[in-house]
């Protein structure tokens, strides 16, 4: 156990894959941890795991597509925990089950749906942690999960164009909301990870070609990212040890967006 985060409250959306790293570690760091995903067993399970470690947690089901359940599920944060000192977004996934793909084949329904599916929740989340945080005027810390796909493509085996537009636009999100709220104390930064081993990325793992692909482009690590190298890239930029750095957006890549690799 750490104490990098002790005595601040921290808000995780979601609760698998990079998010549940990232509350485990977060409460393994002091953190009072509060989790907002669809599904209240996976929300108690994650719960179960953090408090079994002893760490303090709480959790509210909520689908951060949703204005009001985005509304009321923070309202469950600041009921348990008063306040609000840092945001680990992470909520969203894929949309190639609604069509997304190159754009020429992308249908409106695809596009759209797949914008508010990562961009509601981390606009949402945004809004209702600034609210809390302006509130208390006591400064604090977001952080935005994007992706490598945003700035480093991979047109031969990841060409999902909503997607990477909206991972983009997160981007463009937190360097504007940075520079706005940096005199109220409100730190915001973005994580850009490459390929990490989450349930998201089942398609990926299952795909042999793209299995050698990581390997090579991805060489810090020989393959996909642990999700724990994320959660400790949000320990870092969550903590006071970050309070000078605000509007970055840091690649969590092993190595990808620097790396060239044929298919």
């Amino acid at each position: 156990m750490g104490d990098r985060l002790e005595g601040k409250v921290i808000v995780v959306t979601g609760a698998s894959g990079i998010a549940a790293a990232g509350a485990r570690r977060f409460a393994s760091e002091g953190a009072d941890v509060f989790i907002i995903s669809r599904t209240a067993a996976a929300c108690q399970k994650l719960a179960e795991s953090i408090a079994e470690l002893s760490g303090s947690v709480g959790w509210a089901v909520g689908d951060l597509t949703d204005e009001q359940a985005a509304v009321d599920a923070f309202a469950s944060c600041i009921k348990r925990f008063s306040r609000i000192d840092g945001l680990f977004a992470v909520a969203g996934g894929s949309g190639r089950g609604y069509g997304d793909g190159p754009i020429d084949e992308v249908p409106l329904e695809g596009w759209e749906a797949t914008l508010e599916l990562n961009g509601h929740p981390a606009f949402l989340a945004s809004r209702e942690t600034v609210r809390a945080m302006l509130r208390d005027d006591q400064g604090g810390s977001i952080v935005l999960i994007t992706s490598v796909l945003a700035r480093s493509p991979a047109p031969a085996l990841f060409a999902t164009h909503a997607y990477a537009a909206i991972k983009g636009a997160e981007i463009s999100l937190v360097a504007s909301m940075a520079s706005y709220y940096a005199n109220r104390g409100i730190r915001i930064n973005a994580i850009a990870p490459g390929l990490v081993d989450t349930p998201m990325a089942q398609r990926a793992a299952d795909d042999p070609k793209i299995l050698a692909y990581a390997a090579r482009k991805q060489p810090l690590v020989g393959g996909f990212l642990d999700a724990a190298d994320i959660a400790a890239a949000g320990v870092f930029l969550l903590s006071d040890e970050a309070r000078a750095i605000t509007g970055e957006t840091i690649a969590v890549d092993g190595g990808w967006s620097v790396t060239e690799v044929s298919r």
